[in-house]
């Protein structure tokens, strides 16, 4: 009898989950996509937040390119702030705000298609196409806000420009190698294998390529010698991560490919 209190007390402690949301929830628990090579804030803190956003969506009755719409207007939004406004405290508030809602946004869009029964090629362009677009435009406001704030950077503007293209090279090689597996899956029935990667330890390795984490950082807009420096030190990483992953994903593709019809090398 003395436990009745203490587990009423605990459970009015929980966060309240609106009871029309739960089904959606529950159903998208067992409904997740596979974590294989996902940096650690896409994999613990994106695709959790996108299921809370996916459930409510889907509970709305939302469609999963209004989703991608919204998600888009956020981050664009986001993307505008940092090109033009100022830089300052609530400069680089609202733009974590924005990109980080339209990152989870982005998440859910997948995840409400999964709830609907599937998505669509129509649906699965249009988040490419998007993703490829913020992609490219993230690093030109960067380099238009250093244009208009040099604070001492104008031998680096180069640096917001390479970024960009590792950047879009990068996406492009992932979405590709991703595309051409699924392919070879579909021809063969057999799944194209893609290595242990599954781990805390490799989240935590490649977290430095993670969307989310650029997000993060420009929470340091206010104070522009610390986000410079974090700005530079992403960028070297995510150059090297490109630099090793480009030959390996080739190589993986070149084992796929049947001897038959193997005439390029």
């Amino acid at each position: 009898m003395t436990d009745a209190p203490a587990t009423a007390e605990a459970t009015s402690a929980r966060p309240a989950v609106p009871r029309a949301v739960r089904p959606a929830l529950a159903a998208l628990a067992s409904a997740q996509k596979p974590s294989t090579g996902a940096p650690a804030y896409s994999r613990f803190v994106n695709r959790r937040l996108g299921r809370w956003a996916a459930a409510v969506a889907y509970t709305v009755g939302a469609t999963p390119n209004q989703v991608t719409a919204l998600s888009a207007a956020c981050t664009f939004a986001g993307i505008a702030v940092l090109a033009f406004a100022p830089s300052g405290i609530g400069t680089a508030l609202a733009v974590v705000l924005l990109l980080v809602v339209g990152y989870a946004l982005d998440s859910a869009d997948g995840q409400v298609a999964r709830l609907r029964g599937g998505g669509s090629p129509a649906g699965e362009w249009l988040d490419h196409v998007i993703d490829a677009t913020k992609i490219a435009v993230l690093h030109l406001a960067v380099f238009a806000s250093w244009l208009h704030e040099p604070e001492g950077r104008e031998a680096l503007l180069a640096a917001p420009l390479v970024y960009q293209v590792v950047a879009t090279v990068a996406f492009f090689a992932i979405v590709l190698t991703d595309q051409l597996r699924r392919a070879e899956a579909a021809r063969t029935g057999v799944a194209a294998p893609v290595g242990r990667r599954t781990g805390l330890l490799y989240s935590l390795a490649v977290v430095p390529t993670d969307y989310g984490l650029m997000c993060l950082a420009f929470v340091l807009l206010a104070w522009p010698p610390a986000f410079t420096v974090v700005y530079l030190a992403l960028l070297v990483a995510n150059a090297g991560y490109l630099v090793l992953a480009l030959p390996k994903w080739f190589r993986e593709l070149k084992s796929l490919t049947p001897p038959s019809i193997g005439s390029r090398s």
